[in-house]
């Protein structure tokens, strides 16, 4: 099972880096062809709609854009929400590997849900952490 990670979605939004956007956009359409085979985490589709709205509010896109966007992502693959347990295996991943908040709940997040490979360019992909390769699809 897949997952992708906040900052490979902004870069398949944002195209003022051409080529993250460019690789960005090629993963995403490669994992949208078996759309079962990926996962949509909670955390990662509020961090990708708390971008959208900056940019709505700094009037780089129009809130029909901004609409478009979020209802697009949100049938892009499924969607997975967090349960409780999410909690004890990200407290476990920080302690373990030396991880931020809020990439040890993502990671605690691929762990509940299955997922075996995080595309992602954060916490020192590519490396395994756990049984989850984490896989910089940029370089």
């Amino acid at each position: 099972m897949n997952a992708v990670d906040t900052n490979v979605f902004v870069y398949s939004q944002d195209t003022s880096d051409a080529n993250k956007h460019t690789k960005a956009e090629g993963l995403l359409r490669t994992l949208a062809q078996n759309p079962s085979q990926t996962i949509l985490l909670w955390q990662v589709l509020g961090e990708l709609v708390r971008k959208l709205r900056q940019w709505k509010d700094q009037g780089l896109i129009t809130k029909p854009e901004f609409d478009d966007r979020v209802r697009t992502l949100r049938v892009s693959f499924p969607l997975r929400l967090p349960s409780s347990i999410v909690l004890d295996h990200a407290l476990d991943l920080a302690n373990r590997f030396s991880l931020s908040h809020w990439d040890s709940m993502l990671l605690g997040a691929c762990i509940e849900a299955g997922v075996d490979t995080l595309y992602t360019e954060d916490m020192g992909s590519p490396r395994t952490i756990d049984t989850i390769q984490l896989v910089n699809p940029f370089i």
